[in-house]
């Protein structure tokens, strides 16, 4: 099983998640890729590209509860060029700042989840929303959930 993250940021934090990721989870699958969102559009997503492919989308939130600028022509071409996706498998880290932003949380990720669902992709597992607010350095919280995550995945080593 190969692990596909696909990262959208502003501030570099859900680069950074994502980066932890690929080094401390690499015992569980057999390869990690870490794609920023510049340039994607929903072929990302081809079948024959996703055979044996977990997705996780990695995204922060920005403004008002959008995705951030580098996402925003992945997060619009999947409503323009849509394909049905029943064959992609993914999950979700959402970061977001409660204390600022409560009625619009982790919305980025949200967003891209709501999205993907409605095209048939099958979502893994619960969002992980990392809270700026906490204690919990975002990258030592989102390497633990993806952990638990691989493994409800099926994934139990390279």
């Amino acid at each position: 099983m190969k692990l596909t993250i696909l990262v959208g940021t502003m501030t570099s934090t859900a680069d950074y998640v994502a980066q932890a990721i690929e080094m401390d989870c690499a015992d569980l699958v057999a390869a990690i890729e870490v794609r920023l969102m510049d340039d994607l559009d929903s072929g990302i997503f081809d079948v024959e590209k996703s055979n044996d492919t977990l997705y996780l989308i990695c995204t922060s939130t920005y403004g008002s509860g959008d995705v951030p600028d580098n996402a925003q022509a992945f997060y619009e071409s999947l409503a323009f060029q849509p394909q049905f996706l029943g064959h992609v498998r993914y999950g979700v880290i959402a970061l977001g700042d409660s204390g600022s932003h409560q009625s619009t949380f982790c919305f980025g990720g949200k967003k891209f989840d709501e999205r993907l669902r409605d095209l048939g992709a099958q979502r893994v597992g619960e969002i992980c929303c990392l809270d700026a607010s906490s204690e919990a350095l975002p990258e030592t919280a989102g390497v633990h959930w993806c952990r638990e995550w691989l493994a409800k995945a099926g994934c139990e080593g390279s």
